[in-house]
Protein backbone atom coordinates (compact mmCIF):
# COMPACT_ATOMS: atom_id res chain seq x y z
CA UNK A 1 0.00 0.00 0.00
CA UNK A 2 0.57 3.92 -0.80
CA UNK A 3 2.39 5.41 2.75
CA UNK A 4 1.96 8.97 2.36
CA UNK A 5 4.33 11.40 3.88
CA UNK A 6 1.52 12.29 6.55
CA UNK A 7 1.57 8.97 7.54
CA UNK A 8 5.20 8.73 8.23
CA UNK A 9 5.09 12.22 9.91
CA UNK A 10 2.17 10.74 11.95
CA UNK A 11 4.15 7.77 13.66
CA UNK A 12 7.38 10.03 13.87
CA UNK A 13 5.32 12.34 16.60
CA UNK A 14 3.93 9.06 17.84
CA UNK A 15 7.64 7.30 18.66
CA UNK A 16 10.07 10.18 18.02
CA UNK A 17 11.80 7.76 15.71
CA UNK A 18 13.98 8.74 12.15
CA UNK A 19 11.72 9.78 9.38
CA UNK A 20 13.39 6.35 7.25
CA UNK A 21 12.54 4.16 10.38
CA UNK A 22 9.02 5.12 10.18
CA UNK A 23 8.13 4.51 6.59
CA UNK A 24 9.73 1.15 6.90
CA UNK A 25 7.59 -0.16 9.56
CA UNK A 26 4.61 1.45 8.33
CA UNK A 27 5.83 -0.61 5.02
CA UNK A 28 5.92 -3.43 7.08
CA UNK A 29 2.97 -2.96 9.26
CA UNK A 30 0.98 -2.14 5.51
CA UNK A 31 -0.03 1.29 7.34
CA UNK A 32 -1.39 -0.21 10.86
CA UNK A 33 0.30 2.39 13.32
CA UNK A 34 0.17 0.33 16.32
CA UNK A 35 2.11 -2.84 14.75
CA UNK A 36 4.36 0.39 13.21
CA UNK A 37 4.80 1.15 16.37
CA UNK A 38 5.82 -2.67 18.16
CA UNK A 39 8.28 -2.76 14.86
CA UNK A 40 9.95 0.17 15.88
CA UNK A 41 10.35 -0.58 19.46
CA UNK A 42 11.56 -4.42 18.76
CA UNK A 43 14.30 -2.74 16.50
CA UNK A 44 15.43 -0.74 19.20
CA UNK A 45 14.90 -4.30 21.90
CA UNK A 46 17.05 -5.78 18.42
CA UNK A 47 20.15 -2.87 18.75
CA UNK A 48 20.08 -2.72 22.64
CA UNK A 49 20.65 -6.90 22.60
CA UNK A 50 23.46 -6.04 20.36
CA UNK A 51 25.09 -3.11 22.28
CA UNK A 52 24.85 -4.51 25.59
CA UNK A 53 28.50 -5.05 25.90
CA UNK A 54 28.95 -1.54 25.19
CA UNK A 55 29.81 0.68 28.26
CA UNK A 56 28.02 3.52 29.00
CA UNK A 57 30.88 5.97 29.92
CA UNK A 58 28.99 8.81 28.92
CA UNK A 59 25.74 10.78 29.48
CA UNK A 60 23.89 13.09 31.48
CA UNK A 61 23.60 13.35 35.27
CA UNK A 62 20.34 14.87 37.00
CA UNK A 63 19.61 16.30 39.84
CA UNK A 64 15.92 17.38 40.74
CA UNK A 65 14.25 19.15 43.98
CA UNK A 66 10.77 19.49 44.14
CA UNK A 67 8.78 23.17 44.65
CA UNK A 68 8.41 22.78 48.40
CA UNK A 69 12.01 21.63 48.81
CA UNK A 70 11.64 18.62 50.81
CA UNK A 71 12.57 15.87 48.20
CA UNK A 72 14.82 15.00 45.58
CA UNK A 73 15.94 12.74 43.22
CA UNK A 74 19.51 12.00 41.35
CA UNK A 75 19.44 9.83 38.45
CA UNK A 76 22.21 9.45 35.58
CA UNK A 77 21.07 8.53 31.86
CA UNK A 78 23.86 7.26 30.22
CA UNK A 79 25.08 6.74 26.62
CA UNK A 80 28.36 5.34 24.54
CA UNK A 81 30.16 8.74 23.38
CA UNK A 82 29.60 12.13 24.22
CA UNK A 83 28.62 13.34 20.68
CA UNK A 84 25.34 11.35 21.67
CA UNK A 85 24.78 12.43 25.35
CA UNK A 86 25.09 16.20 23.64
CA UNK A 87 21.86 15.23 21.48
CA UNK A 88 18.66 17.15 22.38
CA UNK A 89 16.81 14.06 22.16
CA UNK A 90 18.70 12.09 24.61
CA UNK A 91 18.83 15.20 27.18
CA UNK A 92 14.97 15.83 26.59
CA UNK A 93 14.57 12.03 27.23
CA UNK A 94 16.95 12.16 30.46
CA UNK A 95 14.62 15.17 31.88
CA UNK A 96 11.31 13.28 30.99
CA UNK A 97 13.18 10.63 33.33
CA UNK A 98 14.45 12.82 35.96
CA UNK A 99 10.53 14.67 36.13
CA UNK A 100 8.78 10.84 36.34
CA UNK A 101 11.31 10.36 39.24
CA UNK A 102 10.85 13.44 41.15
CA UNK A 103 7.02 12.96 40.55
CA UNK A 104 7.00 9.16 41.29
CA UNK A 105 9.51 8.40 43.95
CA UNK A 106 9.94 5.35 43.28
CA UNK A 107 11.30 2.55 45.66
CA UNK A 108 14.33 2.36 43.99
CA UNK A 109 16.12 1.66 40.31
CA UNK A 110 13.79 -1.45 39.01
CA UNK A 111 10.54 0.83 40.33
CA UNK A 112 11.62 3.61 38.08
CA UNK A 113 12.38 1.29 35.17
CA UNK A 114 8.70 0.27 35.34
CA UNK A 115 7.45 3.52 35.61
CA UNK A 116 5.44 5.06 32.56
CA UNK A 117 6.58 7.66 30.40
CA UNK A 118 3.83 8.18 28.31
CA UNK A 119 2.03 5.09 27.25
CA UNK A 120 5.65 3.16 27.63
CA UNK A 121 7.63 2.46 30.60
CA UNK A 122 10.29 4.42 31.38
CA UNK A 123 13.07 1.38 30.18
CA UNK A 124 11.17 0.87 27.31
CA UNK A 125 11.42 4.25 25.95
CA UNK A 126 15.19 4.12 26.82
CA UNK A 127 15.58 1.08 25.33
CA UNK A 128 13.74 2.92 22.33
CA UNK A 129 16.23 5.62 22.48
CA UNK A 130 18.86 2.87 22.03
CA UNK A 131 17.35 1.70 18.67
CA UNK A 132 16.85 5.25 17.41
CA UNK A 133 20.73 6.18 18.10
CA UNK A 134 22.32 3.35 17.69
CA UNK A 135 24.02 3.43 20.61
CA UNK A 136 23.63 1.67 24.29
CA UNK A 137 21.68 4.00 26.54
CA UNK A 138 21.25 2.78 30.25
CA UNK A 139 20.23 3.78 33.56
CA UNK A 140 23.25 3.26 35.59
CA UNK A 141 22.09 5.23 38.61
CA UNK A 142 19.21 6.57 40.46
CA UNK A 143 18.52 7.58 44.14
CA UNK A 144 16.38 10.24 45.87
CA UNK A 145 16.24 11.76 49.21
CA UNK A 146 13.60 13.64 51.45
CA UNK A 147 14.54 16.42 54.14
CA UNK A 148 12.83 19.25 55.65
CA UNK A 149 15.07 21.09 53.33
CA UNK A 150 17.21 19.72 50.40
CA UNK A 151 19.49 21.72 47.70
CA UNK A 152 21.20 20.57 44.29
CA UNK A 153 24.17 20.90 42.26
CA UNK A 154 24.76 19.83 38.37
CA UNK A 155 28.43 20.72 37.63
CA UNK A 156 28.65 22.79 34.27
CA UNK A 157 29.87 19.69 32.49
CA UNK A 158 26.45 17.92 33.56
CA UNK A 159 28.38 14.62 34.87
CA UNK A 160 28.39 14.94 38.24
CA UNK A 161 25.57 16.26 40.55
CA UNK A 162 24.57 16.17 44.46
CA UNK A 163 21.32 16.53 46.27
CA UNK A 164 21.75 16.84 49.96
CA UNK A 165 19.53 17.63 52.53
CA UNK A 166 19.23 19.54 55.88
CA UNK A 167 17.22 19.87 59.02
CA UNK A 168 15.30 22.91 58.15
CA UNK A 169 15.33 25.63 55.66
CA UNK A 170 18.41 27.55 54.93
CA UNK A 171 19.30 29.96 52.40
CA UNK A 172 19.15 28.65 48.92
CA UNK A 173 22.94 29.90 48.44
CA UNK A 174 24.30 28.39 51.69
CA UNK A 175 22.40 24.88 50.49
CA UNK A 176 23.97 25.29 47.05
CA UNK A 177 27.83 25.93 48.18
CA UNK A 178 27.20 22.77 50.49
CA UNK A 179 26.43 20.80 47.49
CA UNK A 180 29.03 22.01 46.04
CA UNK A 181 31.18 21.18 48.27
CA UNK A 182 30.20 17.23 47.79
CA UNK A 183 30.35 17.51 44.42
CA UNK A 184 33.84 19.13 44.04
CA UNK A 185 35.26 16.89 47.56
CA UNK A 186 33.49 13.79 47.07
CA UNK A 187 32.99 12.80 50.70
CA UNK A 188 32.24 9.12 51.68
CA UNK A 189 29.59 9.90 54.68
CA UNK A 190 28.22 13.09 56.29
CA UNK A 191 30.26 12.83 59.39
CA UNK A 192 32.79 10.23 60.93
CA UNK A 193 29.71 8.59 63.00
CA UNK A 194 28.51 7.42 59.85
CA UNK A 195 30.93 6.87 57.72
CA UNK A 196 30.15 2.97 57.01
CA UNK A 197 32.11 0.34 58.87
CA UNK A 198 33.76 -1.68 55.79
CA UNK A 199 35.09 1.41 54.75
CA UNK A 200 36.74 2.02 57.95
CA UNK A 201 38.39 -1.03 58.23
CA UNK A 202 39.55 -1.41 54.90
CA UNK A 203 41.35 2.23 55.59
CA UNK A 204 42.64 0.88 58.74
CA UNK A 205 43.81 -2.47 57.13
CA UNK A 206 45.76 -0.14 54.95
CA UNK A 207 47.19 1.70 57.62
CA UNK A 208 48.59 -1.72 59.40
CA UNK A 209 49.90 -2.95 56.49
CA UNK A 210 51.88 0.32 55.69
CA UNK A 211 53.03 0.99 59.27
CA UNK A 212 54.26 -2.99 59.78
CA UNK A 213 55.86 -2.35 56.43
CA UNK A 214 58.00 0.44 57.73
CA UNK A 215 58.91 -1.31 60.49
CA UNK A 216 57.43 -0.07 63.43
CA UNK A 217 56.95 -1.90 66.68
CA UNK A 218 53.61 -4.05 66.59
CA UNK A 219 52.63 -2.51 69.71
CA UNK A 220 52.38 0.77 68.48
CA UNK A 221 50.55 -0.30 64.96
CA UNK A 222 46.75 0.13 65.88
CA UNK A 223 47.80 3.86 67.53
CA UNK A 224 49.70 5.10 64.92
CA UNK A 225 46.64 3.77 62.46
CA UNK A 226 43.51 5.34 64.65
CA UNK A 227 46.01 8.76 64.02
CA UNK A 228 45.79 7.79 60.10
CA UNK A 229 42.07 7.22 60.56
CA UNK A 230 41.55 10.54 61.90
CA UNK A 231 43.23 12.42 59.14
CA UNK A 232 41.18 10.39 56.64
CA UNK A 233 37.65 11.30 58.41
CA UNK A 234 38.68 14.92 58.02
CA UNK A 235 39.66 14.94 54.78
CA UNK A 236 36.74 12.36 53.59
CA UNK A 237 33.56 13.09 56.07
CA UNK A 238 31.76 16.12 54.80
CA UNK A 239 31.71 17.72 57.96
CA UNK A 240 35.45 17.28 59.10
CA UNK A 241 36.55 18.89 55.50
CA UNK A 242 37.69 22.05 55.13
CA UNK A 243 35.27 24.35 53.47
CA UNK A 244 36.47 24.91 50.27
CA UNK A 245 35.39 28.58 50.01
CA UNK A 246 36.96 29.19 52.75
CA UNK A 247 40.14 27.41 53.41
CA UNK A 248 40.09 28.26 57.34
CA UNK A 249 37.26 26.62 58.82
CA UNK A 250 35.49 23.15 58.50
CA UNK A 251 32.27 22.41 56.60
CA UNK A 252 30.43 21.94 59.98
CA UNK A 253 32.03 25.51 61.34
CA UNK A 254 30.48 27.35 58.27
CA UNK A 255 27.37 25.58 59.09
CA UNK A 256 27.19 26.50 62.06
CA UNK A 257 28.35 30.20 61.29
CA UNK A 258 25.17 30.32 59.51
CA UNK A 259 22.68 28.51 62.08
CA UNK A 260 23.93 26.56 64.52
CA UNK A 261 20.41 24.21 64.57
CA UNK A 262 20.94 23.23 60.84
CA UNK A 263 22.62 20.15 60.57
CA UNK A 264 22.91 17.59 57.11
CA UNK A 265 20.71 14.75 57.27
CA UNK A 266 22.01 12.90 53.87
CA UNK A 267 23.59 13.50 50.38
CA UNK A 268 23.45 11.57 47.10
CA UNK A 269 26.22 12.26 44.73
CA UNK A 270 26.90 10.49 41.36
CA UNK A 271 29.62 11.16 38.65
CA UNK A 272 29.99 9.30 35.50
CA UNK A 273 33.83 9.73 35.78
CA UNK A 274 34.23 8.21 39.32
Amino acid sequence: MEIKAADVAKLRQMTGAGMMDCKKALVEANGDYERAKEIIREKGKLVAAKRADRETTEGSVIAKVNESADKAILVCLGCETDFVAKNAEFQQLANDIAAVALAEMPADLDALKAAKLGDITVDEAVTQQTGKSGEKHSIPYFSKIEAPFIASYIHTNGKVATIVGFTKAIDAHVGKEIAMQITAMNPVSVSKNDCPKEVIEKELEIYREQIRAEGKPENMVEQIANGKLNKFFKESTLEDQTFVKDGKISVAAYLKSVDPEVKVTAFRRFSLND
